[in-house]
């Protein structure tokens, strides 16, 4: 089953890739892999929510967002190689949350993106991760996702 076949039957349909908020670009591929820049929970160009997890943002929010920044990161990456069917599977993530200082909780709302990349990707979805508590993030966004994905 081709990826794009896999991501119809799971009922997920790409967003457009967000535009860069600074001088960078979406993804870059090099020698066999594409590295997406970090990817904001933009939803139909906006951010849903802005805030601390721990704070003005739950922790179950921040986990759905971090699903939506992983799917950005995989419309980011198929785009860049010219269709997700050129995605063969997935490297690594890196997670980011803005998170009060007493939050603790950051692999579990990263596990919103590694969660959605196993669904989607099956045993090729499985990757090395860091989740990491920041104090502030771009545009304030309470989580930042970049994933380095592998081409098949």
């Amino acid at each position: 089953m081709s990826l794009s076949q896999r991501l119809t039957e799971l009922g997920i349909e790409l967003p457009a890739v967000a535009a860069p908020v600074a001088a960078y670009v979406p993804a870059v591929v090099h020698d066999g892999l594409v590295y997406t820049s970090g990817q904001l929970p933009f939803t139909a160009g906006e951010l849903p929510a802005t805030g601390k997890v721990g704070a003005e943002v739950s922790a179950e929010d921040a986990n759905r967002y971090a699903r939506t920044c992983a799917l950005n990161a995989l419309a980011a990456a198929a785009d860049a190689v010219g269709g997700v069917d050129r995605i063969g599977g997935v490297l690594r993530v890196g997670g980011f949350v803005a998170s009060t200082p007493h939050f603790t909780g950051q692999p579990g709302v990263i596990n919103g993106a590694s969660l959605v990349l196993g669904e989607i990707f099956g045993d090729a979805g499985r990757h090395a991760r860091a989740a990491v508590g920041v104090p502030v993030l771009p545009l304030d966004s309470p989580v930042e996702v970049e994933v380095t994905f592998i081409l098949a």
